[in-house]
């Protein structure tokens, strides 16, 4: 049997209404040297007959725990070299992995990297800010207050993916900005300046629209301060981050009452310590 250079992860949970979209677009890659790895997460819709329409793809059924555990399973049963992610709402245009594998080509130097995207929210396309743009190379500082990878955008070789824990099966929410900030403190993210993944927003099972994100945000901060290895540079970055969002998070606990909560978070900010920093 043929070795796929890419193996592609879909993970689903209730999105029968949209998974098959996301699926028909890794199909219509230009490139075939790719297999496609679907992980149903414990689905109760008909999600399961939604995807028994498509022989060539691989289906992993699973009891739900969550989007993290759903794309690790994928990338553990993966044979390709390179793992694609792409979430079940959003989609890919066809040259989406025959762009990043020729990145990859012309920069070996590169373990990772992403595409641009066009943003939609409930089908209007929305412009994203200044501040949202993609980094490129060495960029751990800015990826600390913004997640600026997305996992649908993303390639990236399964040995590093797999060296480094996969996604936090621990995190509900921000796994991804966890993962980008633990990869970004040690190698560049490269960027093909093209818009080759369509994001589609607005639905209501999407994480990102979760209350009191910046709390999972806390603790990826706080993990990575406390195992050291930044550079100075990181490590204030990673410093302000933390004191930023901790005081966001702990402002809305004591809004709503919960000052024990407040307390608890500000004095877990105030008491990480990253050790001696490496040189930048």
């Amino acid at each position: 049997m043929t070795i796929p250079a890419v193996t592609a992860v879909i993970p689903t949970h209730n999105r029968a209404w949209c998974v098959a979209g996301a699926v028909e677009s890794v199909l219509a890659q230009d490139f075939s040297g790719f297999e496609l790895i679907v992980v149903d997460d414990g689905s109760t819709d008909n999600t399961p007959q939604v995807l028994a329409a498509y022989p060539a793809i691989q289906v992993l059924c699973q009891k739900n725990r969550g989007v993290s555990a759903a794309r690790n399973l994928g990338a553990a049963r993966a044979r390709g070299k390179w793992l694609a992610f792409l979430d079940s709402d959003d989609l890919w245009l066809p040259q989406k992995l025959s762009a990043q594998l020729a990145f990859f080509r012309e920069h070996p130097e590169y373990l990772i990297c992403q595409t641009q995207e066009t943003w939609e929210k409930n089908g209007q396309v929305v412009r994203p800010l200044p501040r949202h743009a993609k980094p490129s190379g060495m960029a751990f500082e800015r990826m600390t207050g913004l997640c600026l990878v997305s996992p649908s955008a993303v390639m990236l070789e399964r040995e590093l993916f797999m060296a480094h824990g996969g996604f936090d099966e621990t995190l509900p929410a921000c796994e991804d900005y966890d993962l980008w900030l633990r990869l970004g403190r040690e190698h560049p993210m490269g960027l093909v300046d093209l818009p080759l993944v369509k994001k589609r927003g607005g639905h209501k099972d999407q994480l990102s629209a979760l209350p009191g994100l910046d709390l999972y945000r806390v603790r990826s901060l706080a993990r990575i301060i406390r195992e050291g290895g930044l550079t100075a540079r990181q490590l204030a970055a990673a410093r302000r981050a933390l004191a930023e969002k901790a005081s966001v998070y702990a402002a809305g606990c004591e809004k709503r009452g919960r000052s024990n909560e407040a307390r608890q978070i500000l004095l877990l900010a105030a008491g990480t310590d990253g050790g001696d920093p490496e040189s930048p």
